[in-house]
């Protein structure tokens, strides 16, 4: 097929194909907010979503033939917020003592949804934001995440389980006036 784009689309698309920059204007900030449900904190979000814009501008090329390029470009960023909490996790084990923890932290104030999002592992946490936050199907939450859609589903009610308990109990740490 000819790339030049005239009289041949790719199979499922009606529209030609926008350039990077037009993208990334578009769609920066709702990267931006899927980022900082996974990782909770501004400074963190930003270089996700940079991250993410650098990787999909490098193959933009194959990105941009997606037939889905806003899906594509979820899971670039997910793929790359679950490696970076991993080579953070081997980096924190490789340079922390043997047998000390960090003190578990027990706010006096109102716990907030990202706190408690805290609490799930990378990957339980990036199922949550995906399905329930985003509305993605499991079907797609398990392509995304490249497992079974039984294994989302078990751990997202397993997550949705430990909120539940934590945000239970939210009225215990709220201030009262």
């Amino acid at each position: 097929m000819p790339e030049n784009g005239r009289g041949s689309e790719a199979p499922g698309r009606s529209r030609a194909p926008e350039s990077f920059e037009t993208f990334a204007r578009a769609r920066q900030r709702r990267l931006y907010r899927t980022a900082y449900l996974l990782c909770g904190d501004p400074e963190t979000a930003r270089d996700l979503t940079q991250t993410t814009l650098a990787k999909l501008f490098q193959h933009w090329r194959r990105a941009s033939a997606a037939d889905h390029i806003e899906a594509y470009a979820r899971t670039v960023l997910t793929r790359t917020y679950l490696a970076e909490r991993r080579r953070r996790l081997r980096d924190l084990l490789a340079h922390s003592r043997p047998g000390s923890r960090p003190a578990p932290e027990h706010a006096d104030r109102r716990v907030t949804l990202l706190s408690a999002l805290a609490v799930l592992p990378p990957r339980a946490r990036a199922m949550v934001v995906l399905r329930y936050w985003e509305d993605q199907s499991v079907e797609s939450v398990a392509e995304l995440l490249n497992c079974s859609e039984s294994t989302v589903k078990s751990q997202c009610s397993r997550s949705l389980a430990k909120l539940r308990a934590q945000l239970g109990e939210a009225h215990i740490y709220t201030t009262e006036s």
